[in-house]
């Protein structure tokens, strides 16, 4: 009998150390600071003003340059060029644009935007699928630069950001 109540003595204690642990490694990690990435550019300051501004970027990087899709961001960028991609998250070719416009953020133009519009995946929301439908895309991998009404400017298929710089037309 004695086993009996030693080894639920064992267990308990157990039970209770494995709690402490989680709760010391629970409290550890909501304190711990918050790292926040640091971008460094010879490019020129970026505009700051709202209607340049987005609400959201592509990976919480902090630049108007390149950002995910959103109605505020395609109106606020009225006044800078534009150019959407569409992007689709299971496309190998996307995510490799996709990294190369992130290495290369800053040395986007400060008066572009690249907006990445989720293009057929888990990801795209209606808002997003009638925008593809008005600009006629068919397929992922696409680029269309418009005007401040929405005008389509130029539109290609494929590359990163060397076809980027090329493709996009002057304001």
């Amino acid at each position: 009998m004695n086993d009996y109540k030693d080894s639920k003595k064992k267990m308990k204690k157990t039970q209770l150390l494995s709690l402490f642990l989680f709760l010391l490694f629970a409290i550890t990690a909501c304190a711990a600071p918050q790292s926040t990435a640091t971008i460094t550019s010879n490019q020129p300051p970026v505009d700051t003003t709202p209607a340049v501004m987005m609400e959201k970027t592509v990976d919480t990087i902090t630049s108007p340059r390149y950002v995910e899709y959103s109605k505020t961001v395609l109106e606020q960028s009225a006044g800078i060029r534009r150019v959407l991609f569409f992007y689709a998250s299971w496309c190998p070719t996307c995510r490799a644009a996709d990294a190369d416009f992130k290495k290369n953020i800053n040395l986007i133009p400060a008066d572009l935007v690249l907006i990445r519009v989720n293009y057929n995946d888990p990801e795209t929301d209606a808002e997003e699928k009638a925008l593809a439908g008005l600009y006629g895309i068919t397929y992922q991998h696409t680029f269309v630069q418009i005007d401040a009404q929405g005008n389509v400017l130029t539109k290609w298929n494929g590359g990163q950001f060397n076809e980027l710089i090329a493709n996009v037309k002057s304001s």
